[in-house]
């Protein structure tokens, strides 16, 4: 199961079919004005209506590059440069994709500033804090719309709103076509290849009124923003992923965050010494991060590769770097033994079970030669949960299954009851007041994997 759709998704079926066709309709240069050339045009022009259809500006405002990290760079030091006079200062949060930092690094060497935002546990800014270091003389300010390792999603609106006339540069590789996108941005960047469009289409989006200039030598193509000859066909199968995703996203993305949620709880009552990093709530619907205390990242990734299950690390300490994420080592948390989970659409809820089973004994594996005496697997809140999955049977068959084995957690700990008979909605709660126990209320059975029923909650307290 390919389960590393933020490094790179696989080509959408209908990407490939409009790929097929514009490679015989759009092959032509759209800068010419005989019948073939305008038909290129025309293609391209439709191309660039969708994409801003999307992202919620206008057409003009969009420019296509060869990558989304060529997005970020051109819209970085493009408005560094067309904002030179304001002042050669630029604030970024900790957390930004390296081709911000890249494009930091080269700024700062020619002789510009650079503020670094922090983030907290979680991987979020905080509006106030990040605003609160912009200076008069801050030419640019960047934040992502979600974070590549861990899906957390950045409070970009309320942010834009505290910075004022700072213009924003919002990195959306992660999240454009996946969720929709916030408001309060200046200059916009995103990738195709991660929502199922050809690799080598990136997006830049400059809006009307922003102070622009090409760091590169001049060049009449995309406005004169992006140099170079524009792949068409790449462009037309881009544009029309992207619209595809778009309308497949709602439905989609509410069954993968309950695939998500599901790992997020079950991994660390499977196994012992994990955390699972990143935001709990404003969090993407198909990425999850966690980390494995004594365990190589590498060595993990290649026995899960070998089981079948293609993952990536969010850290970078392999055999060809030793220099740990920069993105957990911000938040941080732990940057050793990291496993990213990033589930493309269409993803069985059984792959995911599969992944669950397999995990823990993978993992124990990895340690073993350490002779690691660790404790049991717990819950994220350090207390033992217990699920209990009675979906299609009928009361009082999931309350005899709860007094049953209500005794396999400790005091404190808790028990969850799947159910879809509507008697369990009266017979959990008088369960619980006859012995003693404690309901706590439902909760939404997605967030437990499952696509129908409710959740049960129950404290054991006696």
């Amino acid at each position: 199961m390919y389960f590393d759709v933020a490094s790179t998704a696989p080509l959408h079926p209908v990407a490939r079919q409009a790929l097929t066709a514009a490679l015989d309709e759009g092959w032509a240069d759209p800068a010419r004005l005989y019948r073939s050339g305008r038909q290129a045009r025309m293609l391209l022009d439709a191309a660039r209506e969708t994409v801003a259809e999307v992202l919620g500006c206008r057409a003009d405002e969009v420019s296509f590059t060869a990558s989304g990290t060529q997005a970020v760079q051109l819209g970085v030091l493009g408005a560094l440069t067309g904002r030179r006079r304001t002042g050669r200062h630029l604030l970024h949060s900790a957390v930004e994709h390296s081709s911000v930092l890249h494009s930091a690094e080269r700024f700062e060497a020619e002789g510009g500033e650079v503020t670094t935002a922090p983030v907290d546990r979680l991987g979020r800014v905080s509006p106030e804090a990040f605003a609160a270091l912009a200076r008069p003389d801050t030419a640019l300010a960047v934040l992502q719309s979600a974070n590549h390792e861990t899906g957390t999603v950045q409070p970009v609106e309320e942010t834009a709103a505290l910075l004022g006339e700072v213009p924003l540069l919002v990195d959306a590789a992660q999240s454009a076509g996946r969720v929709a996108l916030p408001g309060g941005w200046s200059l916009l960047a995103a990738s195709a290849h991660k929502w199922g469009g050809p690799a080598g289409v990136g997006v830049l989006a400059v809006r009307k009124g922003v102070r622009y200039v090409s760091p590169l030598p001049a060049d009449e193509r995309e406005r004169g923003r992006v140099p170079g000859y524009v792949n068409v066909p790449a462009i037309v199968a881009a544009a029309a992923s992207l619209r595809a995703v778009r309308a497949e996203a709602e439905a989609e993305n509410v069954r993968l965050h309950a695939l998500v949620e599901r790992i997020r709880r079950q991994v660390p009552r499977l196994v012992p010494e994990v955390e699972v990093v990143g935001d709990p709530v404003h969090r993407l619907p198909h990425i999850v991060t966690f980390s494995c205390l004594y365990v190589d990242g590498e060595v993990l990734l290649s026995e899960l590769d070998r089981a079948g299950f293609a993952v990536s690390s969010g850290s970078s300490c392999t055999s060809s770097t030793l220099t740990p994420s920069h993105v957990l080592a911000a938040m941080g948390v732990l940057t050793e033994g990291n496993v990213r989970v990033s589930l493309p659409y269409g993803t069985p809820e059984d792959a995911v079970g599969r992944f669950l089973e397999l995990l823990p004994g993978l993992v124990a594996g990895v340690r073993a030669p350490l002779g690691l005496d660790l404790p049991a697997p717990a819950a994220a809140d350090g207390s033992a949960e217990l699920v209990l999955d009675m979906l299609g049977k009928r009361c009082p068959l999931p309350v005899i299954e709860l007094a049953k084995r209500i005794g396999e957690v400790p005091v404190g700990g808790s028990v969850v009851v799947l159910a879809d008979d509507e008697a369990a909605r009266l017979d959990v709660p008088a369960w619980c007041e006859m012995r003693g126990q404690a309901y706590r209320g439902t909760a939404p059975a997605e967030h437990y994997g499952v696509e129908r029923g409710t959740a049960y909650l129950v404290e054991r307290t006696a």
